[in-house]
């Protein structure tokens, strides 16, 4: 795992990983095909943006979180990971967009986990419960589409 040297060198790397996931969403949704895939991921793009907002406010001292939790209901480990397609439908967007979030759920852990400044380990935490939610989001509406 990469070393950080000062809580800005974390939240810089986390910052460079949300401008990569809404970049990641923008080229998808010119990528598909289906007018309604490109604005479900274009909006998907706003919310990666809104954490690098969050993010660039708690470096600047703005923001500081208070814990809480958000737990899945289990639909992410249990479907294939797909690769984007441009014909790719609603369920496999649903499942793209879960495997993104939980990979950033399990980013934002791990920085959790090896921050020694607390205020730090707490913003990790916030954001990692944050990609939680959005994980069960994309995980309820599967389950309403496929059950």
């Amino acid at each position: 795992m990469r070393k950080f040297s000062s809580a800005d060198d974390v939240l810089d790397y986390a910052i460079t990983r949300e401008i990569e996931a809404h970049d990641f969403y923008l080229e998808l949704a010119d990528f598909v095909e289906e007018p309604e895939m490109a604005e479900i991921l274009s909006n998907l793009a706003l919310v990666e943006l809104g954490h690098k907002e969050k993010l660039e406010s708690v470096k600047a001292g703005n923001i500081i979180f208070d814990p809480d939790e958000i737990a899945g209901i289990g639909i992410t480990e249990k479907v294939e990971k797909i690769e984007p397609d441009a014909k790719m439908d609603y369920l496999e967007l649903l499942i793209l967009g879960m495997k993104k979030e939980e990979q950033s759920r399990l980013l934002y852990s791990n920085l959790a986990s090896i921050s020694q400044n607390q205020q730090i380990k707490n913003i990790f935490l916030k954001l990692a419960r944050e990609e939680a939610g959005h994980k069960l989001r994309f995980e309820i509406e599967y389950e309403l589409r496929t059950f």
